[in-house]
């Protein structure tokens, strides 16, 4: 059984293949102006890549959808933060609990293909952290997956599957 990171590893393997080619074509549509206000951030004079493009916007893990019956929670969300990399933010809900998670970081862009979606990474203490993009769902892994269980208490982890939600996140 192939572990996460050896997957990623691959992916950039044969992703540095081809990434001169990707940059040359990609470099083209860096153009285009984008106005994110309805996700807090104003960018209408940044070009921001496409890859930064797609993939702005706020995630939820499953509990969200029954958030009114008192389920648990993840709330990720995305901001442009220039052409190549973004911010991210994960938070657990604080409405009616006390919030067991909180994260911050930037990530940078690493690559894009059809197989595994846009890959963006960041760094935790000495472990990367993969955010993999791909049909409108967000899914956070580690090399060290302990390395994510830090920013969450009572034994709960950033690692997992967070779907695009349709509008903003509703924090409460």
């Amino acid at each position: 059984m192939m572990n996460s990171f050896s997957r990623y590893s691959r992916f950039f393997a044969t992703l540095s293949l081809t990434s001169a080619a990707l940059l040359a074509l990609s470099g083209c549509n860096n153009t285009t102006k984008v106005n994110l206000d309805n996700h807090g951030l104003t960018q209408s004079a940044t070009m921001l890549s496409p890859a930064v493009q797609v993939i702005v916007g706020d995630y939820a893990s499953e509990g969200y959808a029954k958030r009114m019956q008192g389920d648990d929670w993840l709330g990720v969300m995305v901001r442009a933060q220039g052409d190549k990399q973004v911010a991210i933010q994960v938070r657990a809900r604080s409405d009616i609990k006390k919030p067991t998670c909180q994260f911050d970081a930037t990530a940078t862009f690493m690559g894009q293909d059809d197989a595994h979606g846009i890959i963006f990474q960041s760094k935790v203490d000495d472990s990367a952290v993969f955010f993999q993009f791909k049909n409108d769902k967000l899914t956070i892994d580690s090399q060290d997956k302990y390395a994510l269980n830090y920013f969450c208490s009572g034994g709960g982890t950033l690692v997992g599957d967070y779907q695009k939600l349709a509008g903003d996140l509703e924090l409460s």
